[in-house]
């Protein structure tokens, strides 16, 4: 981004977030079902560099740290805990927006390797809103004591995205994944997420309507899947894109509404 565009943006996700992010350093998010080790992943990377307030308007706990990432500072806040993003609670709201509208450089999904099949509904739903994404496969050391053996390159390569293993209470992995977000955030790395297809008449819907989101989010949101989010009807989506357009573009007439 250019420099005024930079601060704006900055400008904005610290209001919208709550965040104490410094212009051109990178924001990474940090999501996962809860007791996968997620916690002790942010506690690993941050240390002592970590704060917890509440989500802007919310009841809901938000803890976010910092630490350097090969010399440049890195922001990484710690999403709740969710099944999904299907916003029918607070916290699944309040990942889908940060996800959604703050587009951090990188999102770790945290999962664990003892259920991996269960973590991975999260994966696909995460991989529909950004493409830069890296797949932490926690709890190694678990999944070989019961005997389960997970091929992290195959599963790289069916997910489209880097997948790490790791035991973040050993810290054993970590510095490779950390690594791998690095070339991520900084495009050294390119995941391309192998995306959800629905039934034809749900496809056929999302052609109709992403040539006028296109134009409309001139990029900023994935179109897919603010079409999905239309079709499904979710009215609370709604009021946040429109406050979201509005802000980077005060003369921007934003009409949306969901398919009947």
């Amino acid at each position: 981004m250019e420099g005024e565009i930079m601060n704006k943006w900055t400008k904005y996700i610290n209001e919208r977030f709550n965040l104490s992010n410094e212009s051109g350093s990178f924001v990474v998010a940090l999501a996962g079902n809860p007791n996968t080790g997620k916690s002790t992943v942010f506690n690993a990377l941050t240390g002592m560099k970590q704060h917890t307030g509440n989500w802007p308007g919310k009841t809901v706990v938000q803890s976010q740290g910092s630490f350097i990432l090969n010399g440049q500072l890195c922001t990484l806040v710690d999403l709740p805990g969710t099944y999904s993003l299907l916003s029918t609670s607070l916290d699944e709201l309040v990942a889908r927006d940060f996800l959604c509208f703050a587009n951090p450089d990188a999102t770790i999904v945290v999962t664990d390797a003892t259920c991996l099949e269960r973590n991975l509904n999260l994966v696909l739903q995460v991989m529909e809103i950004t493409k830069n994404v890296v797949v932490c496969v926690n709890l190694m050391d678990e999944a070989k004591r019961k005997n389960i053996n997970i091929d992290l390159d195959k599963l790289s390569s069916e997910l489209g995205v880097p997948v790490v293993g790791t035991v973040a209470r050993n810290r054993k992995g970590l510095n490779n994944l950390m690594a791998t977000v690095y070339k991520v955030a900084t495009a050294a790395i390119e995941p391309n997420p192998r995306l959800t297809l629905y039934d034809d008449i749900i496809e056929k819907n999302i052609k109709e309507i992403e040539p006028s989101l296109d134009r409309l989010l001139k990029g900023r949101l994935n179109s897919r899947w603010v079409a999905l989010r239309l079709i499904e009807g979710d009215t609370t989506f709604l009021e946040g894109i429109k406050d979201y357009l509005s802000y980077f573009d005060a003369d921007a007439e934003v009409k949306m509404t969901c398919v009947q």
